[in-house]
């Protein structure tokens, strides 16, 4: 009796394990079963790192360590190796997100449950259970939406990376992925624009803010109503990264009292006009799209310290010439030898509002921020006068050659042309050294027509880079005086052939183009050009740089006299006083400025010498000296 009740027994239970058996092996087949439903039309993880991830077009200066602007598409995002991230802000993102990060494999499950706890005790939501895996995969590899399908693809997903790939390379991941507000994705791009700096330049209260930021970007933005409450939660984050043992108490007191300094422009931006330029000129080439995405690093010709002491200059003494009705500027530096813009600057003050309140930019402001004056047409004065002369020289005349300064009609008795000298007066003979230091006017009419000749000048300014767009009987004899015209960049390129000796390197902006790898796929190969016969680049040199022949015009000791340095310099004012301007160089610099109003109304008796040069003489002294 005793037996068969223990061999009952033994059934009941042999048939209780058998149904586990089965209710498991069901169960775990009911789960594979799921897996497989639900991760067969997932994006797969282990191909995540060889994905297409956009990435901004950067440009740099010269030497590749200033950046200057960054071309973003919808997504600002800049890729940055885990390397590269402090250990302080690693410390704060594993605080504030998923402290078990480096324990769990993707499913936090004591996490979810403290969670739903603090969220009960709470009354609403104050903490999310979802691990640093998790939030990866939402970011990057799903939907947003909530729903219970894509819940339980998230955790499939969040499995399969985890058994993928390492916890380092996840956590690079998310930080290459994250939102942060003001369309930064990714931290090396929210360092830049909040913070003006790279990520591996944050300090401890800059990195506990950026991940601070993380729950809700928008509604904590720093440039919004709620700085007090990012605040404080920088603070609550610093105090647990203390109780963590992750910082000192010194490190805690330091950082909570660091007063933030937010990069008050949400756009990376130097050299701007310089910058908008380059830009158009890879938009043209590439296409907009391929910048945005692309990750493009653009080396450019600029010299960053001579680019700042340059727009200081011209914003300072634009507001010196507002007494002479004169509230703009631009001026371009370029190397002569080799054709690379060193310095490009616009107009007085990028950043600064148009004025008075009413004018329309680019229709009726004397001064327009935006507009780069430095590629616009403007009519160039007597600056336009030694390509005349040059071409005089190439025909075999020189600066001895004489040429009578008398009232002279160069138009007919029913259509006089009568042109006059700056002050009226009539020296009789003169050189051509003299007439050209002196910029007498009558001399370089007779010069263009007697000496030069009006298409082979024509010509020859075109061969110097100067884009006269018309017949040379459009311009005729008025074109020596300023008749034609011309842009700034262009001029000052051209006036690099005289201080290059004939040769002429077009302006060059880029140095050179590398891929997201580095491989250069562009670099600069302009070769100089022979437009201009030697003898006659030196002897518009040797006369532009004559202080004694121009003095009786201009004084022994003007702005344009170096008593230590030879440079060669010319000024240039047009009728009305519409437009001032100032060229000169040495072998190794070329520098043009010009002065005038964007509305092209008239300053009040302005010439280049008083307004122009001033604004020269200064960007010369700091290279020279």
């Amino acid at each position: 009796m005793r037996k068969k009740r223990k061999e009952k027994i033994k059934k009941i239970i042999g048939n209780i394990l058998y149904l586990l058996l089965i209710f498991f092996l069901g169960a775990a087949f009911i789960l594979l079963f799921l897996f497989v439903y639900f991760a067969r039309d997932l994006p797969r993880p282990e191909r995540y790192a060889d994905r297409p991830i956009t990435e901004p077009t950067e440009i740099y200066d010269r030497t590749g360590e200033n950046m200057l602007y960054t071309i973003y598409g919808e997504e600002k995002r800049e890729i940055i190796s885990l390397d590269k991230v402090p250990r302080h802000l690693i410390g704060a993102l594993l605080v504030a997100e998923d402290s078990s990060f480096y324990e769990h494999y993707g499913i936090d499950f004591q996490g979810i449950i403290r969670s739903a706890i603090l969220n009960i005790r709470a009354g609403r939501i104050v903490a999310g259970g979802s691990t640093i895996t998790q939030q990866f995969v939402r970011s990057a590899l799903l939907t947003p939406e909530r729903q219970v399908m894509r819940k339980i693809r998230e955790i499939v997903l969040t499995l399969e990376l985890e058994r993928r790939y390492s916890k380092d390379e996840i956590l690079e991941f998310y930080l290459n992925q994250i939102p942060f507000g003001s369309n930064a994705y990714g931290v090396e791009a929210a360092s830049k624009i909040y913070f003006n700096k790279t990520t591996d330049e944050l300090t401890l209260s800059e990195s506990a803010i950026l991940v601070s930021l993380i729950p809700a970007p928008s509604y904590l933005s720093p440039y919004g109503a709620n700085l007090d409450e990012l605040m404080r939660r920088r603070d609550n984050l610093l105090e647990r990264m203390y109780r963590a043992n992750l910082i000192t108490e010194e490190e805690l007191e330091e950082a909570k009292g660091e007063e933030p300094v937010f990069h008050l422009s949400r756009d990376y931006l130097r050299a701007p006009h310089f910058v908008m330029y380059v830009k158009g000129i890879l938009e043209n080439k590439y296409g907009e799209g391929f910048l945005e995405e692309e990750g493009l690093k653009i080396h450019t010709s600029i010299d960053f310290e001579l680019q700042k002491k340059a727009e200081e200059i011209v914003k300072r003494k634009v507001q010196n010439n507002y007494r002479y009705n004169a509230h703009n500027a631009s001026l371009v530096a370029i190397d002569p030898r080799s054709g690379e813009i060193l310095a490009m600057v616009g107009s007085a003050d990028y950043f600064q509002d148009p004025y008075p309140a009413d004018c329309t930019p680019g229709v009726n402001c004397r001064f327009d921020p935006y507009t780069n004056v430095s590629i616009r047409n403007r009519q160039p004065g007597s600056a336009f006068k030694p390509f005349v002369y040059a071409t005089a020289f190439e025909n075999n005349y020189s600066g001895a050659t004489t040429v009578i300064d008398e009232l002279t009609n160069f138009g007919t008795a029913a259509s006089p042309y009568t042109p006059r000298n700056y002050d009226g007066l009539f020296r009789g003979e003169v050189t051509l050294r003299e007439s050209l230091a002196q910029s007498l006017n009558i001399p370089s009419v007779k010069v263009l027509r007697d000496y030069a000749g009006l298409r082979k000048s024509v010509e020859n300014a075109r061969n110097f880079g100067i884009n006269l767009e018309h017949s040379p009987d459009f311009y005729g004899l008025p074109l020596v005086l300023g008749g034609g015209d011309v842009k700034l960049l262009e001029m000052t390129s051209a006036y690099g052939v005289f201080a290059n000796e004939g040769y002429r390197v077009p302006p060059v902006p880029i140095l050179r183009i590398k891929d997201k790898n580095g491989n250069v796929i562009e670099e600069n190969s302009s070769v100089p050009r022979r437009v201009l016969q030697a003898n006659a680049a030196k002897e518009i040199t040797d006369i532009l740089s004559d202080n004694e022949a121009r003095a009786p015009v201009f004084g022994s000791f003007s702005p344009l006299y170096f008593p230590f340095h030879r440079v060669a310099v010319k000024t240039g004012t047009t009728q009305n006083f519409r437009d001032a301007w100032c060229l000169g160089y040495t072998s190794d610099i070329v520098v043009g400025v010009w002065v005038g109003n964007n509305d092209n109304s008239p300053m009040n008796n302005a010439p280049g010498i008083t307004v122009a040069t001033p604004i020269w003489r200064e960007i010369m002294d700091f290279v020279l000296n």
